[in-house]
């Protein structure tokens, strides 16, 4: 697992909660448990550091990362992505952007591309991209972002035909694909929930192999962000297991939510004595808790 990836998890599920603040040591402490070693994990957060996402403070001999305004905005949106555990209602609008960014900063473009992917978008046609969701904040903050306001015309709209909404769809994104890729999480992490919830039942998982499998599972679930749209449930084929995924999710992030976080918190208080936990945030009242 990447080091800078495991990072953004750790920020996502963890340290966000605890005053978005943690001592350069901690933070090694805890990738150990994935086998980083300390040079990975310094040349990560410093790479990190210099694409804008996190910011650094120096308190006596010990250095400090928090995420930036920019960090944090990612972090929330992804987020609220990976624990929204069913699609929202449809308004039967789609949001059309098209770009024509000149070639000599294509590099921009390239980004472009990747940052649509990310939010939602799909490829309707060269260079026109759309989406059912509304994702007005994440296009008036990438026109800002890259600077690229003379370039993007962005529409919402509704489809007249002459062929239905879901022609839309399957013109846009591979379902088909998505729908493999979230079989084969299922299929992966089905047995290990079984397996995991029967040795915290029976006191046989300490609280550090909780922590290790409640990252990791975090880890994989959120690569979804990347090929999921995340589209209504008007949308959606009949067979689709983008649910089962996020239920079969809830439940193992439940069984292993409390003793990871025990064990987070120990860690985290060793270079962190001053900063407690967010009070709006519990690990018993995290949406994933809560039916």
């Amino acid at each position: 697992m990447n080091t800078r990836s495991m990072i953004f998890t750790l920020y996502g599920d963890y340290i966000r909660h605890y005053g978005n603040k943690i001592w350069i040591g901690s933070l090694i402490k805890l990738l150990n448990e994935f086998g980083h070693n300390d040079q990975a994990v310094r040349a990560a957060i410093s790479r990190m550091s210099k694409q804008g996402w996190v910011e650094s403070e120096k308190q006596g001999n010990k250095s400090y990362y928090f995420l930036s305004s920019q960090g944090v905005t990612r972090i929330e949106e992804a987020a609220n992505r990976i624990f929204k555990l069913r699609p929202e209602k449809w308004d039967g609008k789609w949001r059309v952007l098209m770009y024509t960014i000149p070639e000599e900063i294509r590099n921009i473009r390239d980004e472009l591309r990747k940052e649509l992917i990310w939010s939602g978008f799909g490829t309707f046609s060269n260079s026109c991209w759309v989406s059912p969701n509304n994702l007005d904040t994440q296009v008036t903050e990438l026109i800002k972002k890259y600077n690229i306001k003379e370039y993007i015309d962005f529409f919402e709209a509704e489809y007249k035909g002459p062929h239905d909404d879901h022609r839309l769809v399957e013109k846009s994104w591979n379902l088909h694909e998505i729908n493999e890729k979230y079989q084969g999480f299922i299929s992966e992490y089905s047995q290990k929930y079984i397996i995991d919830r029967n040795k915290i039942q029976k006191g046989e998982m300490t609280p550090a192999e909780c922590f290790v499998e409640r990252t990791k599972l975090v880890h994989e679930y959120r690569k979804f962000l990347f090929v999921d749209p995340g589209l209504p449930e008007e949308l959606l084929p009949d067979k689709w297991l983008g649910g089962h995924a996020a239920t079969l999710f809830s439940d193992y992030y439940k069984e292993l939510a409390e003793p990871a976080s025990k064990f987070f918190e120990e860690v985290f208080k060793e270079g962190n004595t001053l900063m407690k936990r967010d009070k709006q945030y519990d690990v018993l009242n995290h949406p994933l808790m809560l039916d």
